[in-house]
């Protein structure tokens, strides 16, 4: 009795624990997919050109791209939320069997639609013979990035005040954008998006090719 008693205790406690992180997953992976989406419509082959129309609606969208971008890897900087709940003394066998998990599935889901939309840049770039911006494009969307995850994570703006708050957006980067610190962190922010971008991107490629093509994953099975 003792024994279900504990289990059941573990239990509730594991749900707890992963529920208090639950809403911001939701939240934040919504706002990560965004991006995603509107690559979908705005990077494929039937936008931008055939009319005035399209191409006012292509740019529009573009602009919302770029400004919810950010949301996509901003998932990286979530890592602090299972640091402070085991600073708060949750068990380990909690930490480990739920939170890592958990935190792992909802950062990769920001990360590959980041690493997503920016593959469907990259194709679009290719198909109107630009293919050689697409690595400057590419570091520039993670300076990008960099900058707006600073903003997301430390004065805590959002996408929309760029609408409605813009003021307050433009003194703060007059303000603070010069200072050492957010300099390095942004550094950091930079370099940790491209290494996951990275990986993320090859292995993306990888697996579309393999599923994609039935030759190709003929020679893989055949190693």
């Amino acid at each position: 009795m003792t024994f279900l008693l504990e289990i059941t205790s573990w239990i509730d406690t594991s749900f707890a624990v992963a529920n208090r992180s639950l809403y911001f997953m939701l939240w934040n992976t919504f706002l990560a997919v965004i991006p995603w989406v509107i690559s979908l419509w705005i990077f494929s082959g039937r936008r931008g050109h055939s009319s005035g129309r399209r191409r006012i609606g292509w740019w529009l969208g573009f602009v919302i791209f770029i400004a919810f971008l950010p949301n996509a890897p901003y998932v990286l900087t979530d890592v602090i939320h299972p640091v402070r709940y085991i600073r708060e003394g949750v068990a380990m066998p909690i930490v480990t069997f739920v939170l890592i998990p958990q935190f792992f599935l909802f950062i990769w889901a920001g990360c590959e639609a980041y690493t997503l939309a920016l593959i469907n840049f990259g194709h679009y770039l290719r198909r109107q013979g630009w293919e050689k911006w697409s690595s400057a494009m590419e570091l520039s969307l993670h300076g990008l990035c960099a900058f707006g995850i600073y903003l997301g994570r430390f004065p805590r703006f959002n996408s929309w005040d760029l609408l409605t708050n813009p003021g307050s957006i433009v003194t703060f980067i007059v303000q603070e954008m010069g200072k050492l610190k957010p300099l390095i962190t942004m550094g950091g922010f930079f370099c940790a998006i491209a290494l996951v971008y990275w990986l993320l991107k090859h292995v993306t490629l990888a697996l579309r090719l393999y599923w994609r093509s039935p030759d190709y994953r003929k020679s893989m099975k055949a190693r």
